[in-house]
């Protein structure tokens, strides 16, 4: 099998990264953190990680009776720069869920009747019923970031949409839903290190797509429109909550712990709070 869109990812690698992205790649190892602004330079235990994620599990499943008894509706926003770790934070919640109960939404690119629908329309119709939690693997928040770096929408209709997403999420939480939004980060050199595991491998290429390929080459528009996004939909009802994720798991820990401490539910463990060091908000944002 040959390397996906022709092999254009090891092709910027060799040809158009920059060079200390390129260097920080080459010198590391295996379990190297790449970013030099990151608090830890390797990867977590992964004992100690199998351990903690563990305890998290069950708290979940703790969370999810309490959510199906209650009749609570929980939404979750996962968005993030492309190969942060979404679908792996995503999937390490889910797991042990029903999926029933729990449900993942990625929606594909608009249809025609869609596009002619007001923006948000399409995603009101997967918002959670009572005792469910809906788990939106990239969300309304595709115009603040991807389709305005790509084009895909006009400056006026991405103005409209900063103007409404504030009272769109005030209503959400005003209707008692919970709403959750975390944004995954990345730093550059560990993006690309992702995109080159990815390539090489048959098992994952199919999550490569034209716009990563594309992204690599428009970092600086994307961190101005993620700069952006924040400053305009940060709010009190419905903050942001930033990962860094340059190590999955400790990433995916602080997910987990950040979602889990502001839902109450029955039989709610002890719990450690996420890692201040890589969870916070905008302000510990690595452009």
């Amino acid at each position: 099998m040959g390397l996906p869109f022709d092999g254009a990812i090891s092709s910027f690698h060799e040809n158009e990264a920059p060079d200390d992205i390129r260097d920080a790649i080459a010198a590391a190892g295996k379990k190297d953190v790449l970013s030099e602004s990151y608090p830890y330079a390797s990867e977590m235990d992964k004992d100690d990680y199998e351990d903690e994620i563990a305890k998290l599990q069950l708290e979940l499943v703790r969370m999810q009776a309490d959510v199906k008894e209650t009749g609570k509706r929980v939404a979750l926003v996962f968005e993030g720069r492309d190969a942060a770790g979404k679908g792996g934070t995503i999937k390490r919640f889910r797991e042990n869920l029903n999926p029933r109960v729990a449900r993942v939404v990625a929606l594909s690119k608009p249809s025609d009747r869609e596009a002619g629908q007001w923006y948000f329309q399409r995603y009101v119709d997967h918002l959670p019923t009572e005792g469910e939690i809906v788990l939106f693997d990239r969300s309304w928040y595709n115009r603040g970031v991807v389709e305005h770096v790509f084009g895909f929408c006009t400056d006026a209709q991405r103005a409209h949409f900063f103007n409404q997403v504030p009272d769109f999420e005030k209503m959400l939480v005003d209707e008692g839903i919970i709403l959750k939004k975390l944004w995954l980060n990345v730093g550059r050199a560990e993006q690309l290190r992702r995109f080159l595991k990815r390539e090489r491998d048959p098992l994952k290429q199919w999550k490569l797509s034209w716009i990563d390929v594309e992204g690599l080459k428009k970092w600086d528009a994307y961190s101005d429109a993620i700069q952006e996004t924040f400053d305009k939909s940060h709010s009190e009802h419905a903050p942001w909550t930033v990962l860094r994720s340059d190590d999955k798991k400790r990433a995916r820990l602080a997910a987990i712990r950040s979602v889990l401490g502001d839902i109450d539910y029955v039989g709610k463990g002890e719990l450690e709070p996420p890692d201040p060091k890589i969870c916070g908000g905008p302000d510990i944002w690595d452009a």
